[in-house]
């Protein structure tokens, strides 16, 4: 048998002439392309002598060797429903809930009181199945809600997802100045770290930035700009630096192009160590990536799967510890328990039957992705340091510094979709003419809306330009005859 040795790798040089040979002398640059970042994305990478050397990343997952954390959502207005769908997606395969909470029932679980999350959570171990929240200002409260629930089980897997940043980012604005919403959901988090030692506390997302158009290192930049605020937070309410790194969640969006998905995530556990160097203090990146809203699409929503599945993949392979991945009915409305199942078995396949998390780090020294990783981390911290002196991310958002990126971005999409430069399955291209309706249930929130809490603190509400969640397709759902 001829060992490898026998077939050597050719040299960059002979790559690059075998491209000109096909491209009849024309040379490989002219494919280069930029993306929304203005990292270019080059049709041929090689072992060039400017090739970053191979970092593998460590990945530790909650769930152990060979499987990730599949976080199911909740946001069923009913708690009554919501708590049926948290049992039968946990006897079914799933690890964790992911619970969004709204007291109207518009957007989450009509939750405004201990006894409503009681009721949500009645029969699930929270020792064994972690609960996430999703409660934007009423974190705080939401989190204390769970306290009681979780009764102070020293084992309860708690991640309670304080993140007032992105709220004020999506909302444009806070009640009350957004700094003293950070300095209280610190204060809460110091107060039961010793009660949960499993816990987490913050999620530094940087997901509202590419919900709203924005490009990959700006979504990089904003995550690792709210965890250095949530680091601060936590510190001065009294958490050692040593311990800080260990309360933050790192929030990503996973997007149906898997490629940029898988190196996003790879620069991100880059990007955390570097930050967690600067303390003095090591903590391995902790990861949620949640399916990207932004790639969804009403028309033709069955492509919607592939789309999940390809950033289940690439969320997966790039190491996310828990992984959510919406049903695939969500821009239409309310899910079926079929787009439920389809949701949780999408990861479950992927997962058991395709064995993604078997390997560590499958990317390393992939060319490709391995320059990827490293321009993306580079941009990222470039940008991050742009933040840092602005101020921090809350004088960022303020400025408009975030959202004249975003705008940027998301505006050079919108052309490149008009254009035909970029293309939608089954909405810009390929569209079908015979789509038949595809079921949601309806129902109405007010039956079971509750007053909300006050959120409101002390002093002047802040105020910025608000990060507003886009579709990509949304231009084109109401023209028939906008795609070919």
């Amino acid at each position: 048998m001829p060992l490898a040795a026998d077939f050597p790798i050719p040299s960059h040089e002979a790559w690059v002439a075998l491209v000109e040979k096909t491209l009849k002398g024309a040379s490989p640059d002219t494919l280069t392309r930029s993306g929304y970042d203005g990292l270019p994305v080059e049709p041929l990478y090689t072992a060039s002598p400017h090739q970053p050397d191979s970092v593998r990343f460590s990945v530790t997952r909650s769930q152990g060797e060979g499987r990730w954390d599949v976080r199911t959502v909740l946001d069923t207005a009913d708690p009554a429903r919501a708590n049926a769908d948290a049992l039968q997606d946990l006897e079914n395969g799933a690890n964790s809930l992911l619970l969004r909470v709204d007291p109207t029932g518009r957007d989450g679980v009509a939750v405004a009181s201990a006894e409503d999350m009681a009721r949500v959570l009645t029969g699930v171990e929270i020792e064994l199945a972690p609960v996430a929240l999703d409660a934007g200002f009423l974190g705080v409260q939401a989190a204390q809600w769970l306290h009681a629930a979780a009764k102070s089980a020293p084992r309860a897997q708690l991640a309670l997802h304080l993140d007032p940043l992105s709220a004020f980012a999506r909302a444009g604005a806070s009640p009350g100045p957004i700094e003293a919403h950070l300095a209280q959901a610190a204060t809460l988090a110091a107060e039961l770290r010793d009660t949960y030692p499993d816990a987490t506390a913050f999620l530094a997302s940087g997901a509202v930035t590419h919900e709203a158009g924005g490009a990959e290192a700006q979504e990089l930049a904003v995550m690792l700009a709210a965890a250095a605020a949530y680091l601060r937070a936590l510190n001065e309410a009294g958490v050692p630096l040593a311990e800080v790194p260990k309360l933050i969640t790192l929030g990503l969006a996973a997007d149906g192009e898997y490629f940029i998905t898988l190196a996003k995530l790879r620069a991100a556990r880059g990007l955390w160590s570097r930050l967690c160097a600067a303390l003095g203090a090591t903590a391995p990146a902790r990861v949620e990536a949640r399916s990207s809203r932004r790639m969804l699409s009403r028309l033709d929503p069955w492509v919607n799967l592939l789309r999940l599945t390809a950033a289940g993949f690439g969320a997966a392979v790039g190491g996310a510890d828990a992984i959510v991945l919406e049903p695939f009915t969500q821009p239409l409305g309310h899910p079926t328990p079929f787009a439920r199942r389809q949701a949780r078995n999408a990861q479950l396949v992927l997962m058991e039957e395709s064995g993604l998390a078997r390997v560590a780090d499958p990317a390393g020294g992939a060319w490709f992705l391995e320059t990827q990783t490293d321009q993306l981390a580079r941009a990222a911290w470039a940008l991050f340091q742009q933040i840092e002196a602005a101020g921090g991310l809350a004088q960022a958002l303020r400025s408009s510094l975030i959202s004249g990126w975003v705008e940027t971005a998301r505006t050079a999409m919108i052309a490149d979709l008009a254009s035909g430069a970029r293309q939608l399955i089954g909405v810009t291209v390929f569209r079908n003419p015979d789509e038949a309706p595809v079921a949601v249930e309806t129902y109405d929130p007010a039956d079971v809306a509750k007053p909300a809490p006050q959120i409101g603190l002390a002093g002047g509400d802040s105020a910025c330009p608000p990060l507003s969640p886009w579709r990509a397709a949304e231009a084109f759902e109401g023209a028939p005859g906008a795609a070919a």
